[in-house]
């Protein structure tokens, strides 16, 4: 029979949430993600009426009327726009609770937040806000790095180093742990949505072509690379031809949007190489012998592993469910809250 830490427990239930800049993910405690959506929001700009969150939202990008805006509340990983945010948040915790949860249970959980340790104290409590608004009765925030190594299991509270790289849509968080903290820190603002906008760039300065951000995101999910691949591969692209305004269709190739990405993915490999050169040698022995993890997104850019490996002369583990390693991360702390609070109290200090 569980034994439950107060009544609250009996009634409640806690939550585990990656607000991605791109995508967000719920893990529920008993059941994984319950609800994985794009960050996007559609509001009708004369009522502030919320028309549609995620994957209904996203589907409006560039396709609605002057009154109705499709857009993502979130920007770099950091709120932009608190009242859109709290929005999403508030669908996702009724998505959550109206679809999974088993018998009568008051909808008021806590929850544990994952955000880019880049974020700054007023940020971070933009979160909290949003969440508790939203209807959260205890709000958690955790690093993305840290939530993601505890997600994909790694040992970080041994007197050892693991290193992970998590490729998010707004930023790439590179951390370096051992005894259940964050030794080495590198957060940057160049991730996927940043490759997506290389791809629109590059197709504007070669073909003078402009395509939209939803089409570019798709050409570079279906056939962009790290490494050549063992058979290249080319897909359609319509866009509007910006001499004639006249819409084009061209043939894009996989060895394009290499060419394309590799001028963000250069930028986060750098900051990576930092991280590893900040990085005590006693662990960097360690995480030679086990390798950097990749997780977010990003890591299922096909080839990644190759490229790293040659470029940083370390094994490159690309884990399962990549995308899933913050939110999984984040439930799994609800059942260890004093290494939770531990976090929390370590991070506020430093912020």
């Amino acid at each position: 029979m569980p034994i439950f830490n107060s009544i609250w427990e009996i009634f409640t239930y806690d939550l585990g949430l990656d607000l991605g800049t791109a995508n967000s993910m719920v893990y529920l405690r008993g059941e994984g993600i319950v609800v994985f959506e794009p960050s996007v929001v559609a509001i009708d700009k004369r009522t502030k009426q919320v028309l549609a969150v995620g994957q209904a939202a996203r589907q409006m990008i560039g396709r609605t009327p002057a009154n109705i805006v499709a857009a993502r509340p979130l920007k770099d990983g950091v709120i932009s726009d608190f009242d859109t945010t709290q929005a999403m948040i508030h669908h996702f915790i009724k998505s959550a609770h109206n679809n999974y949860i088993k018998g009568f249970k008051i909808p008021r959980p806590r929850i544990v937040v994952g955000v880019p340790s880049s974020v700054t104290e007023v940020e971070r409590q933009a979160v909290i806000d949003a969440a508790k608004t939203a209807g959260a009765r205890e709000v958690f925030i955790v690093e993305e790095a840290m939530a993601g190594a505890i997600g994909i299991g790694l040992p970080i509270e041994d007197a050892s180093g693991s290193m992970i790289v998590d490729i998010g849509g707004g930023t790439t968080d590179i951390a370096v742990l051992s005894l259940g903290d964050i030794v080495v820190d590198n957060t940057i603002r160049i991730a996927g949505d940043e490759m997506t906008q290389d791809i629109v760039d590059y197709v504007r300065d070669k073909y003078n072509i402009l395509i939209g951000e939803r089409s570019a995101e798709d050409v570079k999910i279906e056939i962009g690379s790290a490494s050549p691949l063992k058979q290249e591969k080319e897909v359609a692209l319509q866009g509007r031809d910006l001499l004639t305004g006249l819409p084009k269709s061209i043939k894009f190739t996989s060895t394009e949007v290499r060419e394309a990405i590799m001028v963000s993915l250069s930028q986060i490999t750098e900051a990576v190489k930092d991280a590893i050169e900040d990085t005590p040698p006693e662990l960097l022995k360690d995480i030679f012998n086990d390798g950097i993890y990749v997780a977010g997104g990003g890591a299922l850019i096909r080839g990644l592993d190759k490229f790293w490996k040659e470029e940083l002369n370390m094994p490159i583990n690309i884990i399962n469910e990549p995308m899933a390693a913050v939110a999984k991360g984040t439930a799994k702390m609800l059942d260890h809250i004093d290494l939770l609070q531990r976090v929390q109290k370590s991070w506020e200090e430093i912020i």
